[in-house]
């Protein structure tokens, strides 16, 4: 898969880089993208809902009354949930909600989703931008010039660069991230992903390796 190289004014610089078919072109397999995505949810979630039984609310342990002759229902103490301020019956209890997935799933699940973004010409290759400062207006510059502006963006880079984070974190709906970290529900979520020609190449020379 062939795809242009766009400099930072969004013009084609005459380069070009392959993308594997492997990655690009393969086949998605949308059940493995839907564990991925779910995984990542489940670890988003912190599970420390927690309510508290009759052991744990404050009341007195004394029996309202015995248990038979008075011609009621028969009761424990105020702890009891059907009182009010008693404890709760079956309410939720911290733990986690992390699912185990084997790493070749994790990575069929990456591959089929960019070959969605693929399919759909979400992905655009720009020459490694290089940034003095910070400058959050510049970097949205470059953004419109790539017509991506408007559209939750994923920027992709080979390596930390503190310039080009501090540009872009206030970005809204732009997500920058390091091509070694990026993850299916970060291609998922994003309308278009913003490969720098450092990072795309990355592709091309694990294929040759």
């Amino acid at each position: 898969m062939q795809v242009d190289v766009l400099n930072i004014k969004g013009e084609k610089t005459g380069r070009t880089i392959e993308l594997p078919e492997e990655i690009f072109g393969a086949e998605p397999n949308n059940h493995a993208i839907y564990l991925a995505v779910k995984q990542y949810h489940g670890a988003q979630r912190q599970g420390t809902h927690k309510v508290k039984t009759r052991a744990e609310v404050h009341g007195s342990s004394k029996k309202l009354h015995k248990q038979k002759g008075t011609g009621g229902a028969r009761k424990g103490n105020l702890r009891s949930p059907i009182y009010k301020g008693g404890g709760t019956i079956f309410g939720p209890k911290p733990h986690g909600y992390d699912i185990k997935l084997n790493r070749k799933v994790k990575d069929l699940a990456k591959i089929g989703a960019l070959s969605h973004k693929a399919k759909e010409n979400a992905i655009v290759i720009v020459e490694d931008v290089t940034l003095n400062a910070p400058k959050t207006k510049e970097f949205a510059g470059i953004l419109s010039s790539l017509k991506v502006s408007g559209k939750k963006t994923l920027f992709v880079i080979p390596e930390y660069n503190d310039n080009v984070y501090l540009s872009l974190r206030n970005l809204e709906g732009v997500n920058g991230t390091l091509l070694s970290d990026v993850n299916t529900y970060d291609i998922v979520d994003a309308k278009v992903i913003v490969f720098t020609e450092s990072a795309a190449k990355i592709f091309s020379e694990e294929e040759k390796a």
